[in-house]
Formats: C-alpha cells, sequence, structure tokens
C-alpha cells in the first residue's frame, strides 16, 4: 500500500473532552487566551497576530497544558520549547459522537478571540482500511447525520474545514474495497455542499501527499467527490514531506483541477520525511523530525492559501516506535519536535 499516513486522531475518545472544553472556554471569556486567573502568568497561552495567521490558538489544548505542567514544575527550557506549539493554531478534530456541540464551542470560542476556528473531519465509513485508526461512522445515513450537526454546530460563524484525510486518497490507492467507493464519492460530494452553503465556512478535501503517487492518479476521484464545488485541496495532512515537495504537488494537481487552490499540513515536515526502517511505518511516529513552517495564511505560493497544523504536533500516530494510541498526546515526541525545529 502507499504511504499514506494514515494514523489519524482517534475521534471518539476525545469527544466528550472536547465538549466539555468547547464550554470551558467560552465560561473563561478566552479573548485573551489567559486562562484563569490563578494561572501563572509564565504558562499563559495567547493568540497570533490576526493579520498573518487568522486561525484561533486554542487557550486550552495538550501543548497548552503541558506548558503549565512544566511551568508548575520548574521546568522552563521545557516550556518555551511546548510554547512553540502551544501558541500555533492547530486543527480541532470533531469526534463522531457530539458534532453539533463540538463545533458549535470551538467556533464560538474563536469568534469570542476574532478568529476563525480550523476544524478537521475524519469520521468516513470504513475510514484507515483497518490500521491504528479504523473506524469512522456505521454507515452512510449516520455520516450524513454527524455532518449535519457539525453544519449546525458551525453556523454563520468563520470556520475552514479539512475534510476527511485518505478519504479519496484510499479510494485512488485500492486500500478501501471496491463496494464501498460509490457511497464515498456521493457523501463527501453531499458533505462539500452542506458546508459550503454556510456563510463563513471554507472546505478543502483531502489529496493526498507528494509522496504517495502521481496526481495524474487522483484528479478524476477528487472531482468524481466534489472538489470543484469546494474552495480547494489539502495536502501532506499528518505527513512530513517538504513544503517545497508538497507545493510541487499542489500545483500539478491544482492544474488538473480547474486551478484550485490548496492549503498544506506543515506541522511536522520541518525535516523532511523519515527514509529509515520499514517502509510500511515510516510515517508512524518517525525520529528526528521537526515542526515545520508556522500557520500563516502569507505562504510563498499564491495558490496556497495556508500553511496549517492539521495534524497536532506532539500527538501519537499509533502504538509503533513505543508511541501510545493514535490521538494521544505524547510529551517526549513533542519536545523532540520543538527541539529541532529550526524556528
Amino acid at each position: 500500500m502507499y504511504d499514506s499516513s494514515s494514523a489519524r486522531t482517534p475521534a471518539r475518545a476525545r469527544a466528550a473532552t472536547a465538549v466539555l472544553l468547547g464550554a470551558a472556554l467560552l465560561a473563561a471569556g478566552c479573548s485573551s487566551g489567559g486562562g484563569d486567573g490563578d494561572q501563572d502568568p509564565a504558562a499563559r497561552i495567547t493568540q497570533q497576530p490576526k493579520s498573518a495567521d487568522p486561525f484561533w490558538v486554542n487557550p486550552d489544548g495538550s501543548a497548552a497544558r503541558q506548558v503549565a505542567a512544566y511551568v508548575k514544575d520548574g521546568r522552563k527550557t521545557e516550556a518555551e520549547q511546548i510554547r512553540k506549539i502551544a501558541e500555533q493554531p492547530v486543527g480541532e478534530w470533531i469526534g463522531p459522537e457530539n458534532p453539533e456541540q463540538e463545533a458549535r464551542g470551538f467556533t464560538e470560542a474563536a469568534e469570542k478571540s476574532d478568529r476563525t476556528a480550523l476544524l478537521v473531519l475524519y469520521n468516513i465509513p470504513h475510514r484507515d482500511c483497518g490500521q491504528y485508526s479504523q473506524g469512522g461512522a456505521a454507515d452512510g445515513n449516520a455520516y450524513r447525520g454527524w455532518i449535519d450537526g457539525v453544519a449546525r454546530g458551525i453556523g454563520d460563524r468563520p470556520a475552514t474545514v479539512v475534510l476527511e484525510p485518505d478519504a479519496v486518497l484510499h479510494l485512488v490507492d485500492g486500500c478501501t474495497p471496491d463496494e464501498f467507493h460509490e457511497e464515498r464519492y456521493d457523501l463527501l460530494k453531499n458533505a462539500i455542499a452542506k458546508l459550503k452553503s454556510l456563510k463563513n465556512t471554507k472546505v478543502y478535501l483531502d489529496a493526498g501527499n507528494a509522496g504517495w503517487g502521481h496526481p495524474d492518479q487522483i484528479f478524476e476521484p477528487l472531482k468524481w467527490a466534489g472538489v470543484e464545488q469546494a474552495d480547494g485541496f489539502s495536502v501532506n495532512v499528518s505527513n512530513f514531506y517538504s513544503t517545497k515537495d508538497s507545493v510541487a504537488y499542489g500545483r500539478q494537481l491544482s492544474a488538473k483541477v480547474g486551478g484550485k487552490h490548496f492549503v498544506l499540513d506543515t506541522s511536522r515536515n520541518g525535516n523532511g520525511p523519515y527514509a529509515q526502517g520499514d517502509p510500511a511505518e515510516r510515517w508512524c511516529n518517525p525520529p528526528g523530525r521537526a515542526l515545520g513552517e508556522t500557520p500563516t495564511t502569507k505562504t510563498a505560493d499564491p495558490l496556497v492559501d495556508a500553511y496549517l497544523w492539521v495534524k497536532r504536533p506532539g500527538e501519537s500516530d499509533g502504538t509503533c516506535k513505543g508511541g501510545p494510541k493514535a490521538g494521544q498526546w505524547w510529551p517526549a515526541y513533542a519536545l523532540k519536535l520543538a527541539e529541532a525545529s529550526h524556528s
């Protein structure tokens, strides 16, 4: 199988946490991003300047809590390293059980900070082909209901959505069985239409990465999935390919889908991809990686709408190389990513 970097966030395990988080953020009045009044000032998390980075920084994410823990323990050096992650906006992966509440909580908190929420929707039926992040909605009707819930939760508030990492790629690379293809195309097309009916929502359909194959193999499937109705597509989600290679891949693909713009995940691509060990698992918690370019809409290419941290740096890809379950916070790995960064 192609390298698809398919270990994602285990949404079910995080659903209840995210619901509570959304309520807590609103109750705290998070426009300052400073947390509660008893917090050590050294642990406070602030938003990035809106002019360069309009996306919302979650002041109570895993990295922010790790900064607070290190500060409390007097580990200032480690705290400042993890702050490199904590003070950047990262994708909020919506869980399967309370999509409306989660989407509302994140978008309301972002709006209070005068920012845009970055949401990742990863719940397509039969996702991840039985690998580390297998699962997804039980069937097509369940997925449609879930998308409807997300849309109700977003409402008219600003949101940028990365839609279904790997969903189209796995139709192309042989990972997803043929009997699910027609339904998946229909579900993706309907999801794009539903989300684009919202007043202030941008949608980017995932389109794989620079290392899996060639744009000729995926551009028609992207069209069948409705990319022409989306704002564009996303590349390199949860992967490690360099920004240069990812832009080249995206530009080739854009030329085949009507000049669509794209966003790319730079969360962990600072040192490029890992080239050792089992090729089938080079994407899974590879050592020696680094944070990439920080999120911004001021990119080096007019076709690239933003560099984003879609994958949350410091969260495991799966139970490989000593890591915890996919999506769980892994402080040691987060620290190494930050220490190796070039900023």
